[in-house]
């Protein structure tokens, strides 16, 4: 799995290139305008609305930049063609802790999806990193600012 590569469901694919798409054709013109209407004001070395809409202006291109990145490094997963031999991307898995004895159910998902209420931890986590290849059966130790963490794997589904 390489550093850069985003592993997406397709529909978070989807809501990446919607949200692209309003930032350059709904946000951008309106950060142009705000600039514009702040320019009429008068001089620009006292101007705060200026200089705070050209800061927004910049943000919004980093966002841009930023949210252009990740859609090219992204690679979309069919939830079909998941092996649940093993713990990949996309597979939901239920683990034990073995210390507290409780069970829980993540599904491992790129950072972008990444919700710990939703039960969906990332591939890149510590627990995420810990859990990936391992099998049914499996005890998986993951390294904790706690200490070291054992999760049994209790199933692997989709």
């Amino acid at each position: 799995m390489s550093e850069n590569t985003m592993y997406v469901t397709k529909e978070t694919f989807e809501k990446m290139r919607e949200d692209l798409h309003r930032m350059k054709s709904v946000d951008r013109p309106s950060a142009s305008r705000a600039i514009a209407e702040a320019r009429e004001k008068g001089d620009l070395k006292e101007n705060a609305e200026y200089d705070a809409a050209k800061e927004a202006q910049g943000m919004l291109e980093a966002k841009i930049k930023q949210l252009e990145g990740a859609i090219a490094n992204a690679k979309i997963v069919d939830t079909a063609s998941i092996d649940t031999s093993k713990v990949t991307i996309l597979t939901k898995v239920t683990i034990t802790n073995m210390a507290s004895k409780k069970t829980v159910t993540y599904q491992i998902v790129g950072e972008k999806e990444a919700d710990l209420k939703a039960g969906k931890i990332s591939a890149g986590s510590p627990i995420g990193k810990g859990l990936m290849g391992k099998i049914k059966g499996d005890v998986a130790e993951v390294q904790a600012p706690t200490g070291t963490l054992k999760f049994k794997i209790e199933d692997i589904t989709v």
